[in-house]
């Protein structure tokens, strides 16, 4: 069974690459926020327009023991969770995408198409060898920092879970409120401090904190007037003048200039509730229809949005909030109210129906 299933998923994912390099259907976006009460908040939005992922959340207890997938069977590297966690699963329900663990350490998985360079893989390192998608599991299951983790993941063989398929990065926080970027670079496994909080898709992150230089004229509010001549003026036509040129494309560094912009703009609020309800709207400004990412219209697919869920955790408080394309609805997952000692492996569908409710009003 298992074989099968890494067969099939390999088929999905040289699917979802090719569509990756011609549609540009990657677009995901990350932030992170803190509240004035210390709580600390990260968030991101998960694009894919190609086809309905299926996703689910999944909860994970402790002492959940997995063995990670090569291409030659289930016969890599054999973990079991110290910690439990809870989060998004896809293609399989043990593979979590991002999640939260009950020491406060999230770990979430972006696309990096085109600039990811895991190793190649040799048999002779199953025992430790973990495909990327099995990364966030490993992390999640067995750190409560990034620190810890840090000392670890160099004993790793990283590889690409299926042929061609070498396209991820990740972004990982705690709650010392440290939030780092993790990418695998001909082969190199590279870690950079994001102390800015925002992640996107390609190229490299320490790409995108140059291009920010880019955009050193731009800041909240509104521009001066200025006297271009005796008797002429030039005044602003309303609000907002001062962030005159902040891209709007759907582009990865256009969106990494446009997060980081909304994200340092934003008034703190008092606590993690209110925090993750901000980052909830910042990220509704990334929400991408799904014809925009097509040349043809006729090869959109039926749903509305690429974005299929936008998903926030407050670390200190222990959550896991989530809304998704036909729900609109914030769903949260409590992690401090369940016992990972006494839970069960579980996986349910994000959504019951895929279909967004609509409320009708009574007037009398």
């Amino acid at each position: 069974m298992f074989k099968l299933n890494y067969l099939r998923n390999v088929a999905i994912l040289l699917a979802m690459s090719i569509s990756i390099t011609n549609n540009n259907v990657e677009a995901c976006t990350g932030i992170g926020m803190q509240a004035e009460d210390g709580s600390k908040v990260i968030a991101r939005t998960m694009e894919w327009g190609t086809f309905i992922l299926e996703a689910k959340y999944s909860v994970v207890p402790r002492g959940y023991t997995q063995t990670a997938l090569t291409p030659t069977g289930t016969n890599g590297l054999k973990f079991t969770a110290k910690y439990g966690y809870a989060g998004i699963s896809a293609l399989e329900d043990r593979f979590v995408v991002e999640g939260l663990n009950e020491k406060g350490l999230v770990a979430e998985l972006f696309y990096f198409p085109n600039y990811g360079k895991c190793e190649e893989y040799d048999p002779a390192n199953n025992a430790t060898t973990i495909t990327d998608v099995q990364l966030i599991p490993w992390m999640l299951g067995n750190f409560a920092t990034i620190e810890e983790m840090e000392k670890e993941i160099g004993k790793l063989h990283i590889i690409p879970y299926g042929h061609g398929f070498d396209n991820v990065h990740w972004n990982v926080g705690d709650r010392t409120g440290r939030q780092v970027v993790i990418e695998i670079i001909n082969e190199e496994v590279k870690i950079f401090e994001n102390e800015i909080e925002v992640i996107t898709n390609a190229p490299n992150f320490d790409w995108h904190m140059t291009n920010l230089n880019n955009y050193v004229n731009i800041f909240a509010g509104a521009a001066p007037t200025h006297e271009i001549v005796p008797g002429v003026t030039l005044k602003p036509f309303g609000i907002g003048s001062a962030s005159l040129g902040l891209p709007g494309d759907l582009t990865p560094p256009s969106r990494f200039v446009r997060a980081a912009f909304y994200k340092l703009t934003a008034r703190p609020q008092k606590d993690g509730e209110g925090t993750v309800l901000q980052a909830f709207q910042i990220l509704n400004n990334f929400d991408v229809p799904v014809g925009a990412e097509f040349s043809d219209p006729q090869e959109a697919p039926e749903f509305l949005s690429a974005t299929q869920w936008t998903a926030a955790v407050d670390l200190m408080n222990l959550k896991f909030y989530y809304k998704t394309e036909w729900n609109y609805t914030i769903r949260c997952i409590d992690l401090s109210k369940i016992d990972f000692s006494k839970v069960k492996f579980q996986s349910w569908p994000l959504d019951k129906v895929k279909k967004q409710p609509i409320e009708y009003i009574p007037v009398k």
